[in-house]
């Protein structure tokens, strides 16, 4: 059976509790660990958000994954993850994937464009 990226996404959506702009600097006064995915360019020409972790999406999972050699030691099963790309779509993708590996992973709905109107 043949599906396409947008199958793929409503499916990774549908097991996330997607975070929204408004909801973001509680969560992370909370504790919950800020990363973003967007490659350099993106950084580069959109600029960043000021405390969030940069984690190039080929190396996500294993920088997240507390059982890996490669880890990360700001990562753990029993922190929050709240993933961002550039407009929430690459980062559904990736939540859905460290929630496969046990992880309390989520993104931001709209991405880094959705905290750069806010």
């Amino acid at each position: 059976m043949k599906r396409s990226v947008d199958d793929l996404l409503d499916e990774a959506r549908s097991h996330l509790e997607r975070v929204p702009i408004e909801d973001l600097d509680d969560l992370i006064a909370a504790g919950a660990l800020l990363v973003d995915t967007r490659p350099v360019e993106q950084r580069s020409r959109d600029g960043e958000i000021p405390g969030a972790l940069v984690i190039d999406r080929n190396v996500l999972e294993w920088r997240l994954d507390p059982s890996s050699e490669d880890r990360i030691a700001e990562t753990s099963y029993d922190r929050k993850i709240v993933l961002f790309c550039n407009e929430g779509y690459s980062s559904s993708l990736a939540a859905a994937t460290l929630r496969e590996l046990g992880l309390d992973a989520t993104d931001l709905v709209g991405g880094y464009q959705a905290w750069l109107t806010k």
